[in-house]
């Protein structure tokens, strides 16, 4: 499988934009129509989310692809958790979005997620 990205970067709100639109790129590139690039993005920002809400000042952001599109987001320097009810809902968007959706766990909290388009 090719490697089409990987960004390292520093969560946080402010951002989210540059994610985003980085993201919206590598579907264009992997020839996602319009509505699988949205829903793309709108998966990668969910995992940043629950990156932050497991504690976690860094990920690292990876693409991949040839016939499918996938994507990992990982935590990379974990600190204090602040765990949110919006993670359950997160959790059910990414799988309703994205397929072959993988949350890998550490301590109950989420380090990884990875799906493909």
């Amino acid at each position: 499988m090719k490697r089409l990205l990987s960004l390292d970067l520093p969560l946080g709100s402010e951002i989210m934009t540059t994610v985003r639109l980085a993201t919206g790129g590598i579907c264009s590139l992997a020839g996602l129509d319009l509505d699988r690039s949205e829903d793309c993005k709108v998966c990668v920002t969910e995992s940043l989310l629950l990156l932050m809400h497991a504690g976690f000042r860094e990920a690292r952001i990876s693409f991949f692809g040839e016939d499918a599109l996938f994507v990992r987001v990982e935590g990379l320097e974990r600190g204090e958790s602040a765990p949110s009810d919006a993670d359950e809902i997160s959790e059910a968007l990414l799988g309703a979005l994205a397929g072959s959706v993988v949350f890998d766990r550490a301590d109950g909290a989420i380090v990884r997620v990875s799906f493909q388009f």
